[in-house]
Formats: C-alpha cells, sequence, structure tokens
C-alpha cells in the first residue's frame, strides 16, 4: 500500500532542499508541489509539528524509568509554574498559563486531593487563598523532572549543546509567540489587514 505523504516524515534537511514527494505522484503535480523556499519552510515546520503531536501522544513522552507517563502534561506544567512563581490564586496562576480560571480548579483539584498542592491563606491577606506546591509536590515534581530531561538528554544524544541550546531557544519562542497570538488574527490569512 503506498504511503501517503502525510503519513511520511521526510523533510527537508536545510531549508533550500525542497519537501520530498513521493514517487507515484505525476510530474504536473510534482511541478504543483513545488512552492517556493519560504512556503516549503512552513509547509515543513507545519508537517513536522503535526508529526510531534502525533508521536508524543502515541509515546506519551513523559520520560524514563518507573516515572514515565506518570504525571499529565496538565499536571506536571500546573506544578512547574508553582515552582517557578511561589504560591498564587487561581486567577494569577490561570492567567499566566494562558488558560481560563475554570480549567485550573478542575486540573488544581486532584493536585490539591493527592497532596502535591496545598490551599493556604495568602501571607497579606488572610481572607484570599492561594496555592502552593506541598513538599510532596516539590519532590514528585524533581522525579519526573529529572526524568524528563534523561528523555530529553536520550533525544538529543547526537546533538552539540549549541544545537541543544538553538532548539531550546526556537522552540521558547515559538511558544511564546503562539501563546501572544491573538485569536481573532487567525480569521483571516497573514497580511490581511484590510
Amino acid at each position: 500500500m503506498p504511503t501517503h505523504p502525510d503519513m511520511t516524515t521526510d523533510t527537508p534537511d536545510a531549508p533550500d532542499e525542497e519537501p520530498a514527494v513521493p514517487a507515484d505522484h505525476g510530474a504536473a503535480s510534482e511541478a504543483a508541489a513545488k512552492p517556493a523556499s519560504g512556503a516549503a519552510v512552513l509547509e515543513a515546520m507545519q508537517h513536522q509539528l503535526a508529526v510531534y503531536a502525533r508521536r508524543a501522544e502515541q509515546t506519551r513522552l513523559g520520560g524514563l524509568g518507573q516515572a514515565r507517563n506518570s504525571m499529565d502534561r496538565a499536571a506536571y506544567l500546573l506544578l512547574n509554574r508553582l515552582d517557578q512563581e511561589g504560591p498564587m490564586g487561581v486567577k494569577a496562576l490561570a492567567a499566566g498559563m494562558g488558560i481560563d480560571s475554570s480549567t485550573v480548579t478542575r486540573q488544581v483539584a486532584p493536585l490539591v486531593e493527592s497532596g502535591l498542592v496545598k490551599r493556604t491563606s495568602h501571607p497579606e491577606d488572610g481572607r484570599a487563598v492561594v496555592l502552593q506546591l506541598s513538599p510532596r509536590g516539590e519532590a514528585r515534581l524533581e522525579e519526573v523532572r529529572s526524568s524528563r530531561r534523561n528523555l530529553m538528554q536520550l533525544i538529543t544524544k547526537d546533538w552539540s549543546e549549541e544545537e541543544r541550546g538553538t532548539f531550546c531557544k526556537l522552540l521558547t519562542r515559538f511558544n511564546k509567540a503562539m501563546l501572544e497570538l491573538n485569536p481573532s488574527s487567525l480569521a483571516q490569512p497573514p497580511g490581511a489587514d484590510s
């Protein structure tokens, strides 16, 4: 059975190269499949992100050893935010993560129930409640982080430190741009400001 181009991971190794086109495509479709270099890079980028999302879901890339798959993405991100930013209320946590308060409330409930997060009084306003990482949560988060660091090391074992740094810098920039993207701007194609 021939492989559909969306099922492959063939992409150019360098931005100058064109994406691979399966041999069973005719000459006409091959010519049509060769967009300008900038468009080819964007096409390869969106394809690789789709492949990554599928692989991450299939394998649930969560680490190595006992900690593998032991903490879902939402819990990890919430615990990580509390660790980095310190105790905070639901609204502040939601705003910092770019999600709504009801989602945070729902995601935090099992973390409180399991003892990874505790609710405490705000240090300056005793009427307000803040969420704080518990000692158990700190230990659990470090266990998962360590496992995930080991996984990243394994996946990128043939990469130089410079390549790892560049990838991390670009991925951070990409994630920040996604967070800052105005949803209303998605209704029109780029450059259609009229």
